[in-house]
């Protein structure tokens, strides 16, 4: 289990390589999904996913990322959702 401090390590890390900057990190808890992004760049964590795999978390926090440069799940999107899980951190 990650703290909230960690995660929000975990995103400011990501943020960097995908070249995005969010304006605000909350951690909150959410009934229907793991995470949230908004067109003005908050991005909201689902707290149960401090529990989950390190794997998992990647993926959430890149996904969320994209969405600040990709609002939809297009192309582009899809190869750099790829590209980021697949490489090396």
């Amino acid at each position: 289990m990650i703290t909230h401090e960690e995660l929000k390590w975990q995103v400011f890390h990501w943020s960097k390589k995908i070249g995005v900057k969010p304006i605000e990190i909350h951690v909150r808890e959410m009934k229907r999904k793991w995470a949230s992004c908004s067109s003005k760049g908050r991005l909201t964590f689902n707290k149960a996913i401090m529990k989950k795999s390190e794997d998992f978390l990647k993926e959430v926090i890149v996904h969320e990322l994209l969405h600040l440069k990709y609002p939809n799940h297009g192309k582009m999107f899809k190869v750099l959702m790829r590209s980021y899980l697949n490489a090396k951190n």
